[in-house]
């Protein structure tokens, strides 16, 4: 029997259970938000400074199946600057971005400026305040997930990220859920 979680995935936190690091530094890992049965894994990942929705699982077929690019996954995206819809239109086609040091077209995917600031838990990091200039969210939905690719597409159309969640993954929804909540589900919806 194979088990099943969504977690809120806090700022701050790496997607894994152990570190290679020497101690030197202790890093926040998602083993301390919950005590989760031996074998799990996170389906994707988001990076120490990206938070929200993140699954987990103990099954390997059904990790695979969602990070493959059948199953997309929507990212809410604070930007510095009031993003453009030329902008919006660009991240939609697809841009240019650097993967591993090559140039990369990224595949086009769904793009629009969010009309109202999402309700999020506050950030462990405060992010700079509206007396530095404007922000903006955009809503950006994708089906592959090279690295760190959301915050190099909003570069490269001149907005940098300065938050990014993750709210969607397939059906499974982010939701009203609490930075660092775990919930114990019976299998995935995608």
């Amino acid at each position: 029997m194979h088990s099943y979680f969504k977690i809120y995935k806090p700022y701050g936190y790496l997607s894994q259970f152990i570190t290679n690091e020497r101690p030197r530094k202790k890093k926040k890992l998602l083993g301390d938000l919950h005590d989760f049965p031996e074998g799990t894994m996170s389906v994707g990942r988001l990076d120490q400074d990206s938070e929200g929705l993140l699954l987990l699982t103990t099954c390997g077929k059904t990790s695979a199946s969602i990070r493959s690019k059948k199953v997309e996954k929507e990212y809410y995206v604070q930007v510095d600057g009031e993003i453009t819809e030329v902008a919006i239109e660009q991240l939609s086609e697809g841009v240019e971005i650097s993967i591993n040091g090559r140039n990369y077209q990224s595949l086009p995917c769904k793009a629009f400026k969010l009309e109202q600031k999402p309700v999020f838990p506050p950030r462990a990091k405060k992010i700079r305040d509206e007396r530095h200039g404007a922000t903006s969210w955009v809503s950006i939905s994708l089906t592959e997930g090279k690295f760190r690719q959301v915050k190099k597409m909003t570069a490269a159309v001149g907005f940098p990220t300065l938050r990014l969640v993750r709210v969607r993954v397939g059906n499974e929804h982010l939701s009203d859920m609490e930075a660092g909540q775990v919930i114990e589900l019976n299998q995935f919806d995608y």
